[in-house]
């Protein structure tokens, strides 16, 4: 949709830009090794820019022999026969196995119609090559002519066209709350999308020539944290769902309804509410002049998933290396010194004639003698001189040089962990135990890359589980696929239906399902497709067979079906057709089937009353546990009473030593002013009795009587 223009445009494409250079500071360096390996690898580019010119005007042998893809196709082949495969799993009380199972057939489908497999092949080839990755995930219309639309994987052929967040550490982009996404358009599409905007290239400042033929847009993909209200439903149909407020009351203008208005009239209510905290992502294309458009996208995660090769985390800065990187190295010595080895045999037969002069005259030939093959050469003899011959070459130098690349070539498998027993080739290991364990060793030395796929892919999943319930409206009716490709439909619906149970062993079929309802999360499993397994089956049945042929009747049909035949199914149906007609014939086969019944009958009874015994031993467990965590707070209690009891003791006890002291204190104080007191009144009659007696002995001047 194009972008209604506003006064905040030219702040946006300021701030798109200002992050655009940040993130390709960021991947300088990483991009910079990433494209001189994947030239090393791929193209071929392995001699030195100026040593090549050099020997190429000394006539000098260069030689390129290119061992970097056989070790690449090694690993990315590995990862061809062992896919990812995504499985939905329910989480809450909301989701059920039988959704679960919808997921994950609709995520195959989705898979298989938009090429999933190529999308993860080319991005697990670039990680090994160059050391990363992406295919992006996105959604258009089913048709042509429908208003449905539909997930799509989209496999990104350049990795150097995607940008990432500068401040992401997760392994997978889940984190990422910026990207770019460089996209070269023609001219002539480009007036057609935007007739009226300006021809600027988006990392260009000033409009491309007249004669260009490509402009350079780049999507922007803008993730931002912010607050939403969610509420809790129950009722038919919805017990347990969870909606966001907005989209609950939104009015459909059509119908002036909302789906508050349409599940009020079924009983259903709001029985809980809360502010929580979300994503949401806005794609922006621009040029190097606006913002051409702008869309909501409806999930909360940037679709562009990378896959990473072998990571380093140093300092903070993230380095990203292919299984080739350290190899480099070596492959170029093992390049010089091939080129030495055919350099030196190349001149073996140009070391020229050695002899006295005057001896050449007589034959021509001896002009093209190192060049020409001739039957006979004359010479001249002259007096006191030997006949021409050539001087003989050191060839112990070359065997060095032999000796040497063949060094280089084991370094090179040293360094990437992968031997001859991994690329299939002789080793000096006879045994087939001994071949199988070096195949092992070479497969966990390059595990870590097969490790990253499945968790791209696991992202991808949780990408999908988002997205799927806001692309796939209810009132559909989608094709969803089995684990052997075969093809089914489900109905998705507001109000989901059980569906109807089959026989033992075959998947249900019919219900109603709404993927809005419940918590899922996804796992991811690797191994062998399943055509390689069924292969697998057919050829460890055949030999059961063999070895039992009393079971070719009884497992004929399954048999038949996992051998790549003609009409093998339609076959398949016939012979148990014919089974289970003589089985109705037959009075013996009718017994064994019914004493088949009874003991699955039995065997059911028999689970039901296990698991109803289970149940039982688990409220028990629980009864118990909620016991002793009774029994265990009544001793926090008791033993925060008696705490509480020693406190108030140890206090009383304090505050009585405390009043005891100042008593003491004070007694020791009287005390001490009363012997002061005495030894004051005591000095005080010592002096009134010396002063008496002074007086006593002085002379009286009356007369005497």
């Amino acid at each position: 949709m194009p972008y209604d223009s506003s006064a905040s445009k030219d702040d946006l494409l300021t701030e798109a830009k200002k992050c655009f250079e940040a993130a390709k500071a960021n991947e300088s360096t990483n991009r910079a090794n990433a494209l001189d390996d994947i030239k090393f690898a791929r193209l071929g580019e392995q001699w030195d820019e100026r040593i090549l010119k050099q020997r190429a005007l000394e006539r000098r042998p260069a030689l390129t022999i290119n061992k970097m893809p056989a070790f690449i196709r090694q690993v990315v082949n590995d990862s061809r026969q062992n896919k990812p495969q995504i499985k939905v799993r329910p989480v809450d009380g909301g989701a059920d196995k039988h959704t679960a199972d919808i997921f994950g057939g609709l995520i195959r489908n989705i898979e298989y119609a938009s090429q999933a497999d190529v999308a993860y092949d080319t991005a697990i080839d670039f990680a090994v090559s160059m050391g990363f990755g992406y295919w992006a995930i996105d959604f258009d219309y089913a048709h042509d002519d429908s208003f449905d639309k539909e997930i799509r994987f989209r496999r990104i052929s350049d990795p150097f066209t995607v940008y990432a967040d500068p401040h992401s550490t997760a392994a997978d982009s889940s984190d990422w709350m910026k990207a770019f996404e460089l996209c070269p358009l023609s001219v002539e599409q480009f007036k057609s999308e935007y007739k009226n905007a300006d021809k600027v290239s988006f990392d260009s400042e000033s409009p491309i020539s007249e004669h260009a033929e490509e402009i350079t847009l780049a999507k922007y993909w803008y993730r931002e944290e912010y607050e939403r209200k969610i509420l809790k439903l129950a009722g038919p149909g919805f017990d347990g769902m969870i909606v966001d407020e907005e989209s609950f009351t939104r009015r459909d203008p059509e119908t002036g309804l909302s789906l508050a208005d349409i599940v009020a009239q079924g009983g259903v209510q709001i029985v809980g509410q809360r502010q929580a905290r979300s994503y949401k992502v806005t794609r922006y294309v621009l040029s190097g002049a606006e913002v051409l458009e702008k869309e909501a996208w409806p999930g909360k995660y940037i679709p562009i998933v990378p896959v990473y090769g072998d990571e380093v985390n140093i300092e903070g800065e993230r380095y990203f290396h292919s299984l080739i990187r350290h190899a480099k190295g070596a492959q170029q010595v093992y390049n010089f010194q091939r080129s030495a080895v055919t350099e030196m045999i190349a001149l073996e037969p140009r070391v020229p004639w050695v002899g006295p002069k005057g001896a050449f005259e007589t034959d021509p030939n001896w002009a093209t003698a190192n060049t020409q093959s001739h039957p006979f050469l004359e010479y001249d003899p002259v007096a006191g001189g030997a006949p021409p011959s050539r001087t003989p070459l050191n060839m112990s130098a070359g065997a060095a040089a032999m000796q040497d690349a063949l060094a280089a070539n084991d370094d090179m498998k040293a360094i990437m962990g992968l031997y001859d027993a991994s690329l299939g080739q002789r080793s000096n290991e006879t045994s087939g135990r001994a071949i199988m364990a070096r195949q092992k060793e070479g497969d966990v030395s390059t595990f870590h890359f097969m490790d990253n796929l499945a968790r791209a892919v696991r992202h991808s999943g949780i990408i999908l589980i988002d997205l799927i319930p806001k692309i796939y409206t209810p009132g559909r009716i989608v094709r969803v696929l089995g684990v052997d490709g075969t093809p089914n439909n489900a109905q998705l619906g507001e109000q989901p239906q059980p569906p109807q149970m089959k026989a033992p062993g075959e998947p249900p079929e019919g219900g109603i399902y709404n993927l809005s309802v419940g918590k899922y999360d996804v796992a991811v499993e690797s191994g062998p497709s399943f055509t390689t397994r069924r292969q697998e089956a057919a050829s460890e049945m055949i030999e059961f067979v063999r070895s039992f042929p009393q079971a070719a009747p009884i497992i004929g049909d399954d048999l038949i079906k996992a051998l790549d035949w003609p009409n093998a199914d339609a076959m398949a149906e016939k012979v148990k057709a014919a089974r289970e007609a003589q089985g109705q014939n037959n009075p013996e086969q009718q017994k064994l089937q019914l004493e088949g019944q009874k003991l699955q009958m039995q065997a059911q009874h028999d689970q039901q009353k296990s698991q109803a015994d289970m149940a039982v031993k688990q409220q028990e467990m629980e009864l118990e546990r909620q016991k002793a965590q009774m029994l265990i707070e009544l001793e926090r209690e008791k033993a925060a009473a008696l705490m509480e009891i020693e406190r108030a003791r140890a206090e009383a006890e304090m505050e009585i030593e405390r009043m005891k002291a100042m008593n003491a204190a004070q007694i020791a104080r009287e005390k001490a002013a009363g012997d002061i007191e005495v030894k004051r009144a005591v000095a005080s009659a010592k002096i009134e009795a010396e002063s008496a007696k002074e007086d006593a002995a002085e002379p009286s001047d009356e007369p005497a009587d």
